[in-house]
């Protein structure tokens, strides 16, 4: 992959939705099927500057798997893998 992220941004490729319910109902292909809030981080911005030019910090780290707002970021496709570029105050919380 080759996108290296900018100021405050992370690239996130999203985890497939779960096909199965918790009570094992499957989820047909046709469902209307809501977008992930789910992925795993691919790259992270060397910095992360606030609009009043202090430093932030940067708490995600390539490999984490992360939930970040629904409708988040930019959708981009890359070597015909999907990714969402997301700014890092978009990324909610890391899965342990």
């Amino acid at each position: 992959m080759n996108i290296k992220p900018l100021n405050g941004y992370v690239v996130i490729k999203p985890l497939e939705a779960e096909e199965v319910t918790a009570s094992g109902i499957v989820i047909p292909d046709t469902a209307n099927k809501e977008k992930p809030q789910e992925g795993e981080v691919v790259a992270v911005a060397k910095t992360n500057i606030s609009d009043k030019g202090t430093e932030l910090p940067i708490e995600v780290k390539i490999g984490d798997k992360v939930l970040y707002g629904r409708y988040s970021g930019e959708d981009v496709k890359v070597d015909g893998v999907e990714y969402k570029i997301v700014e890092m105050t978009s990324v909610r919380a890391i899965v342990a």
